[in-house]
């Protein structure tokens, strides 16, 4: 599988492939569960290959490292998905 950082350099820099509407859903420990986030409130920050920022709804920027993005929605099409641990437990969806 794909790591999340190539599929996310994809979508940005890849024209044909980044033609669409893009969410990630990332573990929200607050939350206790995935979190649907449309890409565009990302914000990518210089050459970090383990974390960037999010844009909340309420308009805080808050860090999320890139393990936690569990899942990728390409037009509402679920195209990645992060393997469950082996012998986890899921995580939650």
């Amino acid at each position: 599988m794909i790591p999340i950082h190539q599929l996310l350099a994809r979508i940005r820099f890849d024209r044909d492939f980044g033609r669409g509407d893009f969410a990630i859903g990332y573990l929200d420990h607050d939350r206790e569960g995935l979190v649907r986030l449309p890409l565009k409130n990302v914000v990518f920050t210089g050459g970090n290959r383990f974390a960037l920022e999010v844009l909340l709804s309420d308009g805080t920027r808050i860090g999320l490292p890139m393990h936690r993005i569990h899942a990728v929605w390409k037009d509402g099409e679920l195209i990645w998905r992060r393997p469950d641990p082996v012998g986890g437990g899921g995580d939650g969806h």
